[in-house]
Parts: C-alpha cells; structure tokens; sequence
C-alpha cells in the first residue's frame, strides 16, 4: 500500500532545517570552522594585491625607483603564495566538512527509516525515499561547502572592496555602491520566482526514479510483454517534466548574465572616464585608477557569486526541508515504557478489532474481528481479493496498531511487548519473496542470526528447499543474486520459508507464501511443519484450497470480516463463500491433493 508522496515537507521552518540538518556535523566543527578563516585570509591576501600594484604604477614605475619596485613585487609574491595556501586549505577542509555532513545525513536518514513502522512508509513512495537519500543530500552537500567557503569569501570580498573603493576616491565609490543596490533588486526579483519552480523540481525527481525503479524490478515482465517502447515513452515523459521544469527557471536564471556583464561594462566605463577627468585634475593618481577598477571587478564577481550561492540555497532549501521530514518522521509503533520481554506461548486472541490504515477513514478495513486461536493450533485464512486477510494477520506482530479493540499473544496485548521480543517470536513470510544479495546460508541466517550450519539445513528441509540447494555446485555457499533473480519463483519461496523456520518462532504466518510452489510440494511442506513443529501456532493466507483444507479451522473472510469459522467439513456445509471456492477449484468432486492429517 504505496502512497503518493507527501507535500508536509513545505510547512518545514528554514529554522528546523537548519537545526536538524547542522547536529548532523558534529565531528566536522573544525573543518567546518577552518573553511572560512582560511576563505577571509584569501580575501586578504586578495585585496592587498590592487594596493601594491598601484604603489609599483605610482612610486615605482613613474619615479623610475627599481628598488620600490623589486621589494613591492617580492612582497605581492608572499601575498600570493599566502592567498593560494589559504585557498586551498579552504578547498580542502570544505570538502571534509561538506562530505562528512552528507555521510551524517545519510547515516542519521537511513537509520530512522529502519525504525519506520508500516503505516510510516505508506506516507512516502520507494522513490521518493531514494532521492531524498541521494539527490537532495548531494544538494545540500553541496550547498554547505559553498556556504563555508563563497558565502564568506563573496561578502567579505565585497566589503573589503567596496571600503578599499571609499578610501581611494569617496566620490567614485558611489558608482559602485548604486552598481551593487541595481544589481541586488534584481537578483532578488528574480529568485522570488526561480524558488517556486526548483521546489516543483524535486517532485519531477521522485516520478523519475519511480519510473526506473518500476522498469528495472520488472523488466522480465517488461520483455514478456514486449512492452519497451511504452516504458520508453514513460520514461521520456518523466524525463521531459523535469527538463521542461529546469527551463522555465533557467529561463528567469540566464537574465543574471548579461545584466551582470552590462553593469560591469558600465561601470569600468564611468570608472575609467571620471577617473581620467580625476587624473587631470590631479584629485586621483595613475595607479589609483587602476585599483578603482581592479576593484570593480572583485565587486561585480563577488555579486555574480553571491547571485550563484543564493540560487544553490534556494535549491537546497527545498531538499532539506524534505530530509528534515524524513529525519524528523516518527515512528507510529513504540515500545512501551516498561515492556514485556518474554512471549509466553502462541496463542492469539483478537478481541473486539477495529482496523483502518487511515485513522481518519470513515470506515474500517477490519470490522468486529472476534477470534480466539490455541497455542500449536494451525489455522487457514481463505477470502476474495480485498477481504482483508492480510490486513488480519499484520496486527498480529504489530506491524500495524488496531484502531480499536486488542490484539493479545501469548495472553499479553501486542502493545505492551518490546517490538523486538515480539517479533522474533511471530515470522512472518510475505506474500512479495525478497531474497538479499549474499549467500544462501547468509539469507537463511536472517531468520537467526546465531543459527549453525545444520538448523539452517534443517529448516531448508522442512521447507522442501534443500534438495535444489544441495544440487548447486557450491552448496549453501552458493551466490543469491540482488532480488534473488537467478532463483525460480518457487525456489526464493522456499527459501523464504525456511528463513521464518529458523528462528524457531512461536507463530509462523504464510501470506500465501506458497502460490509459486506445486500442490505436491506444498502438501509436504505442511506434512513436515506438522510432524515436527507441532506446538507452532500457524496461520496460513492461501487461494488454494488444499493449503488450508487440513487446517484445524480456516477463516472465511468477506469485506473485512470474519464470514465463518470451522474445519474443512463443516464450512463445506455451512459457508456459501466457502463451498464456492471449493467447488470452483475442484470441480464438486474433491481436491487432487490429500490434506496432510
């Protein structure tokens, strides 16, 4: 149950972000702090550079002194030598803290995922998630190392210039100073607008990678069908959306150019033509004029940049506000405050349960469940598509919370256990096999992992899997691939169900966990969970027949209750819903496969 990604990111403050995303550079304080002490002592460097020069133009050049000249270009030298260290110290240590702030993020991310309960990761979609641990982390990656190292050096730059300009000639500085006013409106302007567009950008992100992901997980399916060219187009699609999304705001970005370049231009002009009128008066000196406009240039760059830094921080801001959700997200499911740590037995008890995924639903998933199974007991779920059998046993290992009424294991409401004891006691194998890449003995071992070689062999056993692992040339040693591709439907259910075998729970749940298996197999897999796990209360979600008609009692759901309850015979007489299913499966003459009692 997949839903559409959120939008609540948006009501995230600036002020959360930046609390949540700087506790996550912690061991990079230093780097972080070196970045822009080394950044301002370029500028220094940098700016001491015109100064020098105009005294090699004026006391040097034009007095024919040699020895002015050879001491002020050796001490430009030692500036520059100075300026370069520091610049690349800055380089360095930005790099550091920027990196080691995206690897926090990441880390911190990912581990909050894990904590997500069920109805937690119905809020995002899989792809989504995968931008946000990706694309918008590099975002801000690269945001912060900017941060440390132009949006120190561009301001401090600017105002070192903007007062060595004072200093020369007052009067000229003003051009200057209405050059930078002209050019910070318009910037401003322009960014209110590129905002609105950037934040649309990383939506366009999520339907991407949704649509890699879905073509690549199913691409067997997308050969079988032939169906490449309509991927192809869907692919495009999303690919075009986000084109046509940079456009419209490189559109309003391309503008900064030419003004910037405009405003440079006009003012070296007016620079150079009052400095001429200044020289002739002998209110400014040659190599004045040349710092005014070295200086112009250090002006205008400085604002180019800071115009790039707040386009970067725009960009940014919107992926931190959607890893700060994430970051943020709490989990539904928590563990009480004094939790039980001990199952006692394998005896569920539904009393009076409520469901709904939406709390806010007017009508549940679940209505009025009242069941009550024995410890050891095996019970059969059977119903249509969308009866809610599924929904049923997720309560049982609080994936889900009731909505009202309880769920109680081993006597005891599933709230007030620690998740951790409780589910290691209840193995679920899902409806969807999902292998890891590894061994085979590394995915048995999920299940346990404190298990030997020979109860991983066991469970393979019991779930009818070692036969074909044996037969592989490196045994249990043997390669799964990522998702389990080079293993047959039926094989990864088998091995899945082992996986639940050995943790030795005392509630195995099959969410019809054996449709890719033959009838022949599936029979023995019941035959020997019942032989040699018999105090194991299990629950068995199947749409044949033969998986549950051997069961102690099967459940019959329709719409979200509980229709009947009873063994094999007395639904066949007592349950339409029942005797349908059995009917159409077997024709009204028996069923092929024998239960296994």
């Amino acid at each position: 149950m997949e839903a559409k990604q959120p939008k609540s990111y948006e009501s995230i403050s600036i002020k959360e972000c930046i609390r949540t995303i700087g506790a996550e550079i912690r061991q990079f304080k230093a780097a972080s702090a070196a970045t822009p002490l080394c950044m301002i002592l370029e500028v220094i460097m940098e700016m001491m550079i015109p100064l020098l020069m105009a005294r090699i133009i004026d006391s040097g050049v034009q007095a024919g002194n040699m020895s002015v000249i050879l001491s002020t270009g050796g001490m430009m030298l030692v500036i520059a030598v100075i300026g370069l260290m520091a610049g690349i110290g800055g380089g360095v240590f930005g790099a550091r803290a920027s990196a080691g702030l995206a690897m926090n993020l990441r880390s911190r991310m990912y581990r909050n995922i894990q904590t997500f309960s069920f109805s937690n990761i119905d809020k995002y979609s899989t792809s989504g998630l995968v931008t946000r641990l990706t694309t918008d982390i590099t975002n801000v990656q690269n945001a912060y190392q900017i941060l440390l190292r132009m949006a120190m050096r561009a301001p401090m730059s600017l105002v070192i210039a903007m007062t060595m300009t004072v200093i020369i000639s007052p009067g000229l500085s003003a051009v200057y100073l209405t050059a930078v006013l002209f050019l910070g409106l318009f910037l401003f302007l322009i960014l209110r607008r590129v905002t609105v567009y950037f934040r649309e950008v990383f939506e366009k992100y999520d339907d991407l990678n949704a649509s890699v992901q879905e073509n690549v997980s199913a691409i067997r399916v997308v050969k079988a069908y032939v169906r490449e060219g309509y991927e192809k187009d869907k692919f495009n699609r999303a690919v075009e959306n986000l084109y046509n999304m940079f456009i419209r705001a490189e559109k309003l970005m391309v503008t900064n150019m030419p003004v910037m370049q405009l405003t440079v231009y006009t003012c070296i002009i007016l620079i150079s033509w009052l400095g001429a009128n200044a020289i002739i008066q002998q209110e400014l000196t040659t190599g004045e004029l040349m710092s005014l406009l070295a200086y112009c240039m250090n002006i205008l760059v400085s604002l180019m940049i800071l115009s790039m830094i707040f386009v970067m921080l725009t960009m940014s801001m919107a992926s931190a506000q959607r890893i700060t959700e994430v970051i943020k997200e709490e989990s539904d499911l928590k563990d009480p405050e004094d939790p039980v740590r001990q199952v006692f037995d394998g005896s569920v008890d539904f009393c009076g349960v409520n469901f709904g995924y939406n709390r806010t639903a007017e009508e549940y998933v679940l209505k009025d469940i009242e069941l009550h199974v024995k410890s050891g007991e095996v019970i059969g779920i059977i119903g249509g598509t969308g009866s809610a059998k599924t929904s049923l046993v997720n309560l049982i290992p609080r994936l889900y919370d009731v909505s009202e009424g309880s769920v109680r294991v081993g006597g005891t409401d599933v709230r007030a256990y620690d998740l951790v004891v409780l589910r290691d006691q209840v193995s679920m194998v899902l409806q969807q096999n999902n292998l890891f890449s590894g061994t085979v003995l590394e995915n048995l071992r999920w299940g346990n992992e404190e298990a030997t070689e020979e109860e991983c062999i066991e469970a393979c056993r019991m779930a009818q899997a070692d036969e074909f692992i044996s037969a592989m040339p490196e045994g249990y040693d043997s390669r799964i691939e990522q998702g389990g591709s080079n293993f047959s439907g039926g094989q990864k259910q088998r091995l899945c169900i082992a996986r639940a075998l050995v943790k030795k729970p005392k509630i195995i749940i099959f969410d019809d966990s054996t449709s890719a298996v033959d009838t022949a197999t599936d029979a023995r897999i019941r035959k020997a969970m019942h032989e040699q796990i018999p105090d194991t209360t299990i629950f068995i979600i199947a749409q044949r027949i033969s998986s549950v008609m051997g069961a102690d009692r099967i459940i019959v759901m329709d719409d979200g209750r509980i229709s009947a309850v009873g063994s094999h015979d007395e639904l066949l007489a007592s349950s339409e819903i029942y005797r349908d299913v059995y009917e159409s499966q077997t024709g009204g003459t028996g069923d092929f496969d024998d239960p296994f009692d």
